[in-house]
């Protein structure tokens, strides 16, 4: 082989090398999860999605790579003062995704960094706009608010903000030994309340106990009485008929009529002596005998009577 032949070959095999760099300099794949931005000349043009594409070599540039998932950003803690002059420390986490390529790679410089700056300053607007009670206990609104904020603020830059998470918020110690106590008072006040509550609801169903006790009493008194004068009319009634019957007897000449009224006074008048509480021994005479038989008589009488009638 002359010298001649040794540098064709010499040439041909730069050229072919030359060839074989410029046909992979045009060649890119993008990973999946990724886009890539191509400038020309140092302005942008296109993105390239995740897959194989072919760039012009030397004239197209790759100009950022963006990771197109859905990121966590770690918001650093910092202190804020609430509307009612507490001071509490807080931190946060805020889940973002690019949408747009383009946007975030031209229209804002240092993607994160804008981020947690921006997420930052509104948790102290949100936060700061806000008593420590309402900010302790409205944890779901001030997430709401702040993802509200802070979505709005980077759509601009082609960024979708999913969810900003409040992680903490911590009172300075002599605070929280404060708030203990004070709850532990609440507590207490609300467990007196609701003693005197239930001495209460005890004293009032007493009470309604004993009054419906003296109604149902009151009424069987009323009940016996009503009976008792009952009683008292039907027995009034009959002595009555029976001295209509014996006074009509007495009329007609029947001396035994006369005789029930003067055993019924004698008898009466034994009865009068034997309650006697100075009695000790009492003396039925004979002739009581044969008064009582005079008003054993008497029922042979009504009887006639009843017949006749």
């Amino acid at each position: 082989m002359t010298i001649a032949d040794l540098g064709q070959s010499l040439t041909a095999l730069f050229f072919t090398m030359v060839a074989v760099l410029i046909i992979f300099k045009g060649i890119r794949m993008v990973p999946q999860g990724y886009n890539w931005t191509v400038e020309r000349f140092g302005k942008y043009t296109r993105t390239l999605n995740p897959g194989l594409h072919l760039l012009v070599p030397f004239i197209d540039a790759v100009g950022q790579k963006l990771n197109m998932m859905e990121q966590v950003l770690d918001v650093d803690p910092q202190e804020i003062i609430s509307s009612d002059n507490a001071q509490v420390m807080t931190d946060a986490v805020c889940f973002f995704q690019i949408q747009d390529a383009a946007k975030a790679a031209y229209e804002i410089n240092d993607l994160e960094r804008a981020m947690q700056t921006l997420v930052m300053t509104n948790i102290r607007a949100v936060l700061g706009s806000m008593e420590l009670d309402e900010m302790l206990s409205n944890r779901e609104r001030i997430n709401g608010n702040l993802l509200a904020k802070v979505d709005d603020a980077t759509d601009p830059w082609g960024v979708k903000v999913t969810r900003i998470e409040i992680k903490d918020i911590a009172p300075p110690q002599d605070l929280v030994t404060a708030m203990a106590r004070q709850m532990k008072a609440e507590r207490e006040k609300r467990a007196q309340i609701l003693e005197a509550e239930g001495e209460r609801e005890a004293a009032i169903k007493i009470a309604e106990g004993q009054k419906q006790s003296e109604i149902l009493k009151a009424e069987g008194q009323l009940e016996a009485a009503k009976r008792e004068a009952e009683a008292r009319e039907r027995l009034a009634e009959a002595e009555a008929k029976a001295t209509q019957m014996v006074s009509e007897a007495i009329q007609n000449g029947d001396s035994r009529a006369v005789n029930y009224f003067i055993a019924q006074k004698y008898i009466d008048a034994l009865g009068k002596l034997a309650a006697s509480d100075n009695n000790k021994v009492m003396m039925i005479p004979l002739e009581a005998s044969s008064v009582i038989g005079s008003v054993a008589g008497i029922s042979e009488l009504v009887k006639e009577m009843s017949d006749k009638t």
